[in-house]
C-alpha cells in the first residue's frame, strides 16, 4: 500500500483537472479516460459544468433545483433569487410542489433556517451567496434528516449554484469598450481555478469519505480506523482509552515503552479538549474525542511534531473519530448484551434449570460449565447501591481466575467461578478496593453439575451466615471447613447429614466394611460413656488393653486427635448422626 496519502491523493485529484486551454495538449499522448459515473457519482461535476456556462440567474437556479432529487431522497420546494425589492420565486419543476410560505422566507433575514411544510418531516432553506451578500434560496425537503454525507452532497450543490451566480452576474449584456472582454476573461479564469479547487476538495473529501466506508463494510476494528487514517495523511494515527492507555497504533515512530500519563493530567486535558469543537492541537499531536451519546469512550489523534496538518487533514481526523464512536459504541453495546446474557445464566442456574440447556446457553456466552465451579457469595457492609460494588468483585475475581459468572442479589454478589479462591487474597484485594476490610466472604464446596448449583449456593450462604455471626466476622469460609456448623440451623438435607458424617468418620466406615471391624461403634460407645474407659469397655464386653487398642487404631486410621476439643465434638456428633439418623450405614 501506498505509504504517501499526499501523493496518492494528488494523483487521484489531477485525474479530475480540467484544461481549459486545447492548444496546450496537442501532440501530447491521449490516455484513456476513468469512466465518469466512478469519478462523479452523484453528477455534481456534469452539473457545475451546465451551472457556470449558464447565463441566466432563474435558469440556474431552475437547474440546482432540478439536480437535488439526484443526490438522494430530497426534493426541492421552491427557489428564490433576492432583488431589490426582497426575493424573487423562482419557477420550480414540479408545478404541484406544496406551497412555500414567502413571508416565511422574508422572515429568514439573509440566514439559512427552517421553514414549515405540510407532510414534511425535515424542510430546510438554503442560503445562496456570493460577495458577502444573499443571492437567493434552494427549500430542500425529505421524510427525514439528511445524514452527514446527505449535508455534504446538499451543501456542495448549494455552493457550485451560489458560485455560478456571482459569475453570471458579472457578465453585462454589452461590452462599452475594449478593455471588457480582458476584464470577463481574467473573470472566468478565476471562477474556473475555484472551480477545480472545488473539484479537488470534494475528490479528497470523498476519498476520505470511501476509505472509511470501506473499513466499516469490512467490519470496522480499532486498528483498521487507525491505518486508514494514517493512509489518508501520513502522519501516525493512535487509539487511546479514556485513561490514556494505547490500544492502537499505525505508523512508525511508536514509543516502547508508552508514556503514561498521571490521572490528574489526563482529566485536566480531556476537560480541556471537550470544550473545544472538532479536534484540538496538545503540543505535537491533533487529538479529537470519540463521544458518542455524550460519553467518552475513546479518544483518537494523530502525531504531528512538524506541523504538517492542514484543513484536509483535519477533515480525515474528524470523520475518523465518528467511525470510532460507532466502533467504541457497538462494541459497548455487545458487551452489555453478553454481561445481561451471562447474568440470567447464572440467575437461572442459582434456581436450578435444565442441564441441556445450561451447557448451551454457557457455550454461547463464552463459559465453559463442563469444568468444576465454586459458588461464591460476597457481602461489604455499606457497598454502593448502583453496580460499583458489583464491578469491584468481578475485576478481583477476574485478576485471580478465569472470568466468572456474576449476578447480584440484595446486598450480596453471587460469583459462579471455576476456581477456588484464595480466601486472604481475594479478601484482602476487595477490602483495598472498597476501602474497608469489614466484608465476609462465603464458599461452596466444588460444583461438578449445573444442577448441582442451587445446592452449592446455599452451602455457599450457609458458610457467609456462619461467619458472620462468628467472633471475627470479616474474612472468608469455607462450607467444607465448617465442621459441625454445617449441620446446625434450618434447612438442613439428609445430603448434608451424610457429607459431614462421611468427612468426619469416612475412613473408619470403610475400613470397618473392608476388615469386619466395629472401630465406629467402638468409638461411638466410648463417647456415649463420656470417655470413660472402664465403661465403654464393659459395654462393648471387651478388655480395657482391647478398648486401648482400637481407640489407637482409630486414631492412626482416621489421623484425628481425640484429646483436642473441637475434634472431639465433631466425632461424637458424627457417630451420633451416623447411629440414630443414618442408621448405622455409610
Amino acid at each position: 500500500m501506498d505509504r504517501h496519502p499526499s501523493r496518492r491523493l494528488s494523483s487521484q485529484v489531477s485525474a479530475l483537472e480540467v484544461t481549459h486551454h486545447p492548444s496546450d495538449t496537442a501532440g501530447t499522448e491521449r490516455h484513456a479516460p476513468r469512466p465518469l459515473a466512478a469519478l462523479d457519482p452523484h453528477g455534481l461535476l456534469v452539473l457545475s459544468h451546465a451551472l457556470f456556462t449558464c447565463a441566466e440567474h432563474s435558469e440556474i437556479v431552475r437547474l440546482a433545483m432540478r439536480h437535488v432529487s439526484a443526490l438522494g431522497p430530497y426534493h426541492a420546494e421552491a427557489g428564490y433569487l433576492a432583488t431589490g425589492d426582497g426575493l424573487s420565486r423562482v419557477p420550480g419543476p414540479d408545478a404541484g410542489a406544496p406551497t412555500v410560505d414567502d413571508a416565511r422566507m422574508k422572515a429568514l433575514g439573509a440566514a439559512d433556517g427552517s421553514v414549515s411544510l405540510p407532510e414534511r418531516s425535515w424542510n430546510w432553506a438554503f442560503g445562496l451567496r456570493g460577495a458577502g451578500c444573499l443571492l437567493g434560496y434552494i427549500v430542500v425537503s425529505s421524510a427525514s434528516e439528511p445524514d452527514e454525507e446527505g449535508h455534504f452532497l446538499l451543501s456542495t450543490l448549494v455552493g457550485l449554484t451560489s458560485a455560478a451566480l456571482s459569475m453570471a452576474g458579472t457578465r453585462p449584456a454589452h461590452h462599452d469598450n475594449a478593455g471588457e472582454p480582458s476584464r470577463l476573461r481574467t473573470e472566468r479564469d478565476t471562477a474556473l481555478r475555484q472551480l477545480d479547487t472545488m473539484r479537488s476538495e470534494l475528490h479528497l473529501q470523498e476519498t476520505v469519505h470511501e476509505t472509511l466506508a470501506l473499513v466499516a463494510a469490512r467490519g470496522g476494528g480499532e486498528d483498521a480506523i487507525t491505518e486508514a487514517l494514517y493512509e489518508l495523511t501520513g502522519l501516525s494515527a493512535l487509539i487511546e482509552d479514556r485513561f490514556g492507555n494505547l490500544r492502537s497504533w499505525a505508523g512508525p515512530d511508536r514509543p516502547d515503552p508508552y508514556p503514561v500519563r498521571s490521572s490528574t493530567h489526563q482529566d485536566e486535558m480531556l476537560r480541556q479538549i471537550a470544550h473545544e469543537a472538532g479536534p484540538v492541537k496538545v503540543k505535537d499531536r491533533l487529538i479529537a474525542l470519540a463521544r458518542p451519546r455524550g460519553e467518552l469512550l475513546g479518544v483518537l489523534a494523530l502525531e504531528d511534531p512538524e506541523g504538517k496538518a492542514d484543513e484536509h487533514t483535519m477533515f480525515a481526523l474528524d470523520h475518523a473519530q465518528r467511525s470510532l464512536a460507532q466502533e467504541l459504541m457497538h462494541m459497548r453495546e455487545l458487551a452489555e448484551v453478553g454481561q445481561r446474557l451471562r447474568r440470567r445464566l447464572i440467575d437461572d442456574l442459582l434456581e436450578g434449570t435444565a442441564e441441556t440447556s445450561a451447557y448451551a446457553r454457557a457455550e454461547a456466552v463464552g463459559h465453559d460449565l463442563q469444568r468444576t465451579h465454586y459458588v461464591v457469595v460476597v457481602y461489604w457492609p455499606g457497598n454502593a447501591p448502583d453496580n460499583s460494588f458489583t464491578r469491584a468483585v468481578e475485576q478481583t475475581a477476574a485478576a485471580t481466575a478465569t472470568r466468572p459468572l456474576i449476578t447480584r442479589r440484595g446486598d450480596r454478589v453471587i460469583l459462579l467461578t471455576e476456581t477456588r479462591p484464595n480466601a486472604d487474597a481475594v479478601h484482602a484485594a476487595l477490602a483495598h478496593e472498597l476501602g474497608t476490610p469489614d466484608g465476609a466472604i462465603g464458599v461452596s464446596t466444588p460444583c461438578d453439575s449445573p444442577d448441582a448449583v442451587p445446592r452449592c449456593y446455599q452451602e455457599a450462604l450457609r458458610a457467609l451466615e456462619v461467619r458472620q455471626h462468628s467472633r471475627q466476622h470479616s474474612g472468608t469460609t469455607f462450607f467444607d471447613e465448617l465442621g459441625l456448623y454445617r449441620i446446625l440451623g434450618p434447612g438442613n438435607s439428609l445430603r448434608e447429614l451424610e457429607g459431614f458424617v462421611r468427612e468426619w468418620l469416612g475412613q473408619l466406615i470403610d475400613y470397618d466394611a473392608e476388615h469386619d471391624t466395629e472401630l465406629v461403634e467402638t468409638l461411638s460407645r466410648y463417647f456415649d460413656c463420656g470417655g470413660n474407659y472402664d465403661d465403654a469397655a464393659a459395654a462393648l464386653t471387651v478388655h480395657r488393653s482391647t478398648l486401648r487398642y482400637r481407640l489407637q487404631r482409630i486414631r492412626e486410621i482416621s489421623d484425628r486427635d481425640l484429646t483436642d476439643v473441637d475434634t472431639r465434638l465433631n466425632l461424637q456428633v458424627a457417630t451420633r448422626v451416623w447411629k440414630i439418623i443414618l442408621g448405622g450405614r455409610h
